[in-house]
């Protein structure tokens, strides 16, 4: 399984999606961000896991205690 963690200035990252490969994390990650801001911080597209986000992170392993049964797996633009 892989761990998209979304990140904030100032806030630990949170778990916010989970994927059964890499390759649809990536695309999951390239259409979600919109652009990214003139300080570094990405701009996500609303109804994405990354919504409320500045910025993401992936792993391969957990890096937090997040349950990750309490988020969503393989998300897709049609969820929306």
């Amino acid at each position: 399984m892989h761990y998209l963690y979304g990140s904030k200035p100032k806030a630990a990252r949170k778990l916010v999606a989970t994927f059964d490969s890499e390759q649809q994390l990536q695309a999951y990650v390239v259409w979600a961000t919109l652009g990214t801001n003139p300080d570094g911080t990405k701009k996500f597209e609303q109804g994405s896991a990354l919504a409320s986000y500045h910025g993401w992170e992936k792993s391969a392993t957990p890096l937090t205690a997040d349950d990750s049964a309490e988020i969503v797996h393989n998300p897709s633009p049609s969820m929306l």
